[in-house]
Formats: structure tokens, C-alpha cells, sequence
């Protein structure tokens, strides 16, 4: 629990934290800094029109951020905790215009992965949840994929181990109907 309580006070003291998820290893700060967020953006050489994820902790918590209707409801609690990041209408004056690339909307995500879950509890902020690598760059599944210069440039690593499996989460846009798979991964949705 050690390596919690560092990355929440990283994360509150506005620093980037690379960690695992139920999926990828993310790289992350807390959504309540922009500062952080440009900072990290630029870390990744992340173009500034590209949104990014966003993990939170509980559905109460993402309902702070995003409008979700009944019909989402029925994915979230089919799914969450789980690899499906959702894209939802989100309250703009709540989340900086980098991350929802400037329009209104928000991917959003509740890991399955006690880690994440735990530091956005203990910072009681959501944090971003973009997968830790440059720009372009592969996707690391183990720590072992990590690239070294990225984990000199954050920090704060917090170890552990996502769960193996190699896929991204799946990415779903709900902000209209018929809903529009962004991006294939685990999760397998019969729309």
C-alpha cells in the first residue's frame, strides 16, 4: 500500500504516475489539473487535439462528469468494472478542453484492477488513463514493456501487473444512436 500512497501524492501534488490496469499499463495525473494534463500531453508528444481516457473509481463518480442515460446503464452494469471505455457527453466547466479535445465529450472507464481504483479513491479525483507510452508507440502490457525514457521523464511507477491478456479496451461512442464502436478490444459488445 505503500506505492498507493505515493502515487496519490504525487498525483495531489500535480505529478504524472505510470501504474497497471486491468488491461495496459496507463499514465496518468488527476483530471483537476490542467497544468498536469498539458504537461503530460507533452511528456507523450500527445497532440493536443486528442482526447483522452479517463478512469474513475465508481459510477457515482463518473455521473459527476457525464450525463448517462437508462440505455448506457445497461452497458455500464454489464461491463464495469471492465475494459470498455465509454464516450459520453460530458460537463465542460468539470473537464479540461485537452482531454475532450476541446468539444464535449469524454471517454470514461472503471477499471478492473484494485490499483487504479484505489488511488483515485484515496485521491478522490478521477485520473487519466491513456496506455504509458509515447506517442504512436507500443502499447505495454508488462512492465518489461515499459520504455525507459518515458519512465525516467514521470514520477512515480507504481508496480504491480495488469491481467495478461494483451488487448486494449473496447471503445464505444454513446453520445448518439446507434452507438459506434471506436476501437475493438476485450470487451465484445452486441450492439
Amino acid at each position: 500500500m505503500k506505492n498507493i500512497e505515493k502515487a496519490v501524492e504525487i498525483l495531489k501534488n500535480g505529478g504524472i504516475i505510470i501504474y497497471p490496469t486491468d488491461t495496459a499499463f496507463g499514465i496518468g495525473c488527476s483530471l483537476n489539473n490542467e497544468v498536469s494534463i498539458r504537461k503530460l500531453y507533452k511528456l507523450l508528444k500527445r497532440p493536443e487535439d486528442m482526447a483522452s481516457p479517463v478512469l474513475f473509481d465508481s459510477i457515482e463518480r463518473v455521473e459527476e462528469y457525464v450525463q448517462i442515460e437508462p440505455r448506457v446503464r445497461q452497458l455500464t452494469n454489464k461491463y464495469w468494472p471492465g475494459p470498455l471505455t465509454i464516450i459520453l457527453n460530458c460537463n465542460r466547466e468539470k473537464v479540461p478542453s485537452p482531454v475532450r479535445d476541446g468539444g464535449n465529450t469524454l471517454g470514461v472507464r472503471i477499471a478492473d484492477h484494485k490499483i487504479p481504483i484505489e488511488i483515485i479513491k484515496r485521491a478522490n479525483v478521477p485520473i487519466l488513463g491513456t496506455s504509458a507510452n509515447f506517442h504512436g508507440g507500443k502499447t505495454p502490457f508488462l512492465f518489461s514493456e515499459l520504455d525507459k525514457r518515458l519512465i525516467k521523464l514521470v514520477d512515480f511507477v507504481v508496480e504491480g501487473k495488469t491481467k495478461g491478456k494483451r488487448q486494449t479496451s473496447t471503445i464505444v461512442d454513446c453520445t448518439k444512436y446507434p452507438w459506434k464502436i471506436i476501437r475493438q478490444g476485450q470487451t465484445l459488445l452486441d450492439l
